[in-house]
């Protein structure tokens, strides 16, 4: 209960902050874009790396997605968290040119499970397993693994998800829900 206020009162300065600056961007403060950037820019580049896995492509994606931020930042309407409004501009710039190369990859990466290993023969089991989840979440159908990644690895809620994928709440339980019993299957050899 405590927490949900504390995170409720973050959430309300997080908004207020993000709508002043678009307000002052509007305005013509290059500044205060700037700020936006430096505020959002490590989380396009993780939906880039998703996408991509490389640093050249993901660069080029972050470019691209400021850019359709800045050009379009007249049409947010301060509804929703700015932090959604963008990773939705970002999932769909990344979908968009994944759809014309027809390829998509989870970010099941080893950097995002934090190491708690002090042996090596636990950091090797770490490595091990990291490789076998990996592995698994390439073989989910992507819509499974869009909504895992996006719920998981950038710890977004069920209705932002929404929001980005343009699903509904319901849908994104169900796939995710789906997504976690096909990788329970794939990986209870491995326990």
């Amino acid at each position: 209960m405590k927490n949900d206020i504390v995170h409720e009162v973050e959430q309300y300065f997080t908004q207020k902050r993000d709508n002043d600056l678009v307000k002052e961007t509007l305005e013509g403060k290059e500044a205060s874009f700037a700020k936006l950037v430096s505020l959002y820019k490590k989380r396009v580049e993780a939906v880039g790396m998703g996408f991509f896995r490389n640093k050249t492509d993901t660069e080029d994606f972050v470019q691209d997605v400021f850019l359709k931020t800045y050009t379009n930042i007249s049409t947010f309407r301060g509804e929703s968290l700015f932090s959604t409004w963008l990773t939705r501009i970002a999932y769909t710039t990344a979908i968009n040119i994944k759809n014309r190369r027809k390829e998509y990859e989870p970010l099941s990466d080893e950097n995002l499970i934090p190491s708690q290993s002090v042996t090596p023969e636990e950091d090797e089991m770490r490595r091990i397993t990291v490789d076998a989840v990996h592995e698994a979440v390439k073989e989910l159908p992507e819509r499974y693994a869009i909504c895992l990644d996006l719920y998981f690895f950038y710890d977004i809620p069920y209705e932002e998800v929404a929001v980005i994928t343009g699903l509904p709440v319901n849908t994104i339980k169900s796939h995710i829900f789906r997504a976690k019993k096909i990788l329970r299957s794939k990986l209870k050899d491995f326990t």
